[in-house]
């Protein structure tokens, strides 16, 4: 028996007539992946569910008790949008960041489905605290891919690839802040690559915790689908006593991570090709200068980060 479908996605609506009840959840994914372009992988169908959760993709269609002309809402992005969100970033020290995010944080930024997300990672994510959190601190939240090293050049040690001014940004950045690593990837690959680059076993600074993948969130923009971030919400969910608002700013070469808490946010440039830039890159040089500045402040949402080296120029001519 045909089972005739209406998808809507990107503002259209799509109608899918070659299906039946006997199709599978993967069936109707691939006939999308023929209309718009957007993989199987990619796509998440809301409102198809198996006993409260989100249909698996070998479920028949006849088991979900669609009706003919169901509109299902598919959120998702084609490979080829995704290669500005989700590749490297660019070489052009000029571009600001990888998308304009004020037009997207309104929509984003207090959603409720992604505060509740964040309360999830909040009660569920483990931390493990490799030093306590220290009284009166604030809190610096790093990446580390471009951020902190070069990963993708090639080298016979992870030392040739660090950041130049690394241990000493990190050095004087303990004095008055407590530091998180947090990295898109997992946690094994984080461990291994700071002792690699002895962060971690480094006497004059101490790692408060570190954050891998599996606490970032998947939220919607608009104009961009599906995008993973890094909110912030869970670091001061979990430790409210110490963190917040007023006192955290992290550091990430990609704009788009710090979608959920911009205010927070500082887009650094990305360190690339460090054979050819470790001699003259001196971005950790001036942000130490900025953070030992800012440091003074009592509540740092009176900053604008994006105009960081203004106000350290500023200060400095004072």
């Amino acid at each position: 028996m045909s089972l005739p479908l209406i998808i809507k996605w990107g503002g259209q609506e799509y109608t899918i007539t070659s299906l039946s009840e006997e199709d599978t959840v993967l069936d109707l994914k691939q006939s999308l992946k023929g209309l718009t372009g957007v993989l199987p992988e990619r796509q998440k169908l809301l409102g198809l569910k198996m006993k409260g959760k989100p249909a698996d993709d070998d479920v028949k269609l006849g088991a979900l008790k669609l009706k003919p002309n169901t509109k299902i809402m598919m959120m998702g992005t084609r490979e080829e949008s995704l290669e500005d969100v989700l590749g490297p970033p660019p070489d052009n020290d000029d571009v600001v960041n990888d998308f304009d995010i004020e037009e997207e944080v309104v929509e984003v930024e207090n959603r409720e489905e992604n505060l509740l997300k964040i309360s999830r990672r909040v009660k569920e994510y483990k931390v493990e605290i490799l030093n306590p959190p220290r009284e009166g601190k604030k809190l610096l939240v790093l990446d580390v891919d471009y951020t902190l090293f070069d990963h993708r050049s090639c080298a016979e040690t992870g030392v040739e690839l660090m950041r130049p001014y690394l241990h000493e940004f990190l050095t004087s950045a303990y004095e008055d802040y407590d530091i998180v690593i947090w990295s898109a990837t997992n946690m094994k690959w984080i461990e291994a690559k700071m002792k690699e680059l002895g962060v971690s076993t480094n006497a004059n600074y101490k790692i408060t915790f570190m954050l891998d993948s599996a606490a970032m969130i998947t939220v919607h923009t608009p104009r961009r689908g599906l995008i993973d971030v890094k909110p912030l919400g869970v670091i001061w969910g979990k430790f409210s006593e110490y963190y917040s608002k007023k006192n955290t700013i992290m550091f990430d070469d990609i704009g788009r991570n710090f979608l959920m808490n911009p205010q927070n946010g500082l887009k650094i440039r990305p360190f690339m090709k460090a054979h050819l830039n470790r001699d003259k890159d001196k971005e950790l040089l001036k942000l130490t200068q900025y953070l030992k500045e800012i440091a003074k402040l009592d509540d740092f949402l009176e900053l604008n980060h994006k105009h960081w080296e203004r106000y350290l120029s500023k200060k400095q001519g004072q």
